[in-house]
This record gives C-alpha cells, structure tokens and sequence, in this order.
C-alpha cells in the first residue's frame, strides 16, 4: 500500500456493499464523512446470494465463491478506497506545524497564525469569552449587593406555594390568588404562644386550636 497521510483519526464504515471513511478533527472532534464507493464484486456477491436463495443449487455455489474472491481481494480495493477517501476530504483539514494534529480548517485553525488553535487561540474569541465571563461575574457581584430580603418577615414560615390553591405566593403574606394567608405560624388563644404548622392543639398548654 502507498503511504497515506492524514489518517491518524478516522472511523471505517466500509461493508460488503462499498467503502466509506469518516475522518475526525483532532481537536473538536468534528466527524466528516467521505462519499460512498460501492464494491463491485460485494455488489454482485450479493446479487448471486440472493439467486443461491431463490435457485439454491449452482447459483448458491457461484455465491459462496464471490464471497471468497471479495475477501481475497478486497485489502488491495479497501486501500485504494481509502486513499480516495483521504483526498477527498484532505481540503477540510490542516496539519499544525507546531503540534502536529490534523484539525478542521474551518473551525479549529487559525489562518493569521497559520497554526491550529489550541497552539494559537483566536485572539477575537478569546476576548469575546471574556468579557461574557466577566459580565456573569459582575452580574454575581451586584445581585450581592441587593438586599433581597428586604421586606420579608423571616420569623414566619410561608410556603413558596399556597396552600389552599398551590398558586405560587412569591413571599407574600397572602396568596395573590385565592387571597388566603401563606403564613404557616398562627398564636394559641389560651396561652398566646406562636405555633409553627397546622397542630390540632396547643403544645405548651394543651388548648385545642380554631
């Protein structure tokens, strides 16, 4: 076989009806596939399988000794596809000459510094990602200066949810839906205590609760 460049990440998706070849960026992992070649002799193979089914008898045989000539030759007919699939898809990719991978030219080099980008990263991404990444930052750093409990009274216990009518409260003290109260602590009329929840009765003097 003659040396073949460009081949130190691919996937072969060759069968017995042809050859076909998908080559991978060494960087970002993009997959591009080369164009079908269909295999005569798998073609016929399978025309005279499918005879040996309908027929049996000498179109079986005839069959049977295709499928031994496909093997046969079919290293020399794999390479030669191979080398096909390689020149065909060899204007995607770029080799860099600082590190040596095979990347898509259209994603992952770059053209000014004429090496790929994870040797040279592309200057107007860099900084794209980093202003977004010091946007979310600030964003972190000045919802910290807001008071976001101003207003709520976090001695009672209230639900995100109503409990009558399950519409969401947002911290109200009443449910902007049905109007029923979102607070779950209420006082014992006997002894004036604040009870948390829904008990029956009163736990520190016994009083059954309204």
């Amino acid at each position: 076989m003659a040396h073949v460049e460009f081949t130190g990440n691919y996937e072969d998706l060759s069968t017995d009806k042809g050859y076909q070849f998908k080559f991978y960026c060494e960087k970002c992992g993009n997959g591009y596939m080369s164009s079908f070649k269909s295999s005569k002799l798998g073609m016929a193979s399978s025309a005279m399988q499918a005879a040996g089914s309908l027929f049996g008898g000498i179109f079986g045989q005839a069959a049977q000794g295709a499928h031994e000539i496909q093997r046969a030759i079919g290293g020399p007919a794999h390479d030669a596809a191979l080398r096909e699939a390689v020149e065909e898809i060899r204007p995607k990719f770029l080799q860099c000459s600082r590190c040596g991978q095979w990347v898509c030219e259209p994603i992952c080099f770059n053209k000014k510094a004429q090496l790929c980008e994870s040797c040279a990263p592309d200057m107007d991404e860099e900084i794209a990602a980093a202003q977004a990444e010091a946007a979310r930052e600030q964003a972190f750093e000045k919802a910290r200066t807001v008071d976001w409990m101003k207003g709520r009274d976090l001695g009672n216990v209230t639900g995100a949810a109503c409990r009558s009518c399950g519409a969401k409260t947002g911290g109200a003290k009443f449910c902007p839906e049905c109007g029923a109260p979102t607070a779950q602590t209420r006082r014992c009329g006997g002894c004036g205590v604040t009870i948390e929840g829904t008990p029956k009765f009163c736990p520190d003097c016994g009083q059954k609760l309204a």
